[in-house]
């Protein structure tokens, strides 16, 4: 089939946080494959959020470099903000009806044909909404 770049929003590498996507503590970085998941790497999120700012571009063009730069291709939360009609272009931005990384790693797995058919589409793919 194919592999693809993932990064997970997470603030202690097990679970979802109940935030936005982009207020994540961490990236963990994984390739998938409809067999297997292999971990990359944790990067840390470094950019500065300005709490006045609600979606604030400046923030989601931050983060879409951060994580271009590690050739990432999507991106999974549990909840995205308003700043997913930016993000969305660059990623294949997948919500998550699960709380551990684990357990969506395979769901993702299983799912990977959706996720490389929506990445496919460029600027115009949608978001997915992956449920147990």
């Amino acid at each position: 089939m194919g592999k693809i770049k993932i990064a997970f929003a997470t603030d202690n590498g097990k679970t979802f946080m109940d935030c936005h996507f982009g207020d994540a503590d961490f990236y963990d970085i994984y390739e998938i494959n409809e067999n297997n998941a292999d971990f990359l790497k944790r990067i840390n999120n470094t950019i500065e959020d300005k709490k006045e700012v609600h979606a604030d571009p400046k923030k989601a063009q931050g983060i879409t470099k951060l994580l271009k730069n590690e050739d990432v291709q999507a991106v999974v939360s549990k909840i995205f903000g308003p700043n997913i009609k930016r993000i969305k272009k660059k990623f294949v931005c997948i919500i998550m009806d699960e709380d551990t990384i684990d357990n969506s790693l395979n769901y993702l797995c299983k799912n990977i044909h959706l996720i490389l058919q929506e990445w496919k589409k460029g600027e115009q793919r949608r978001h997915l909404v992956i449920k147990k």
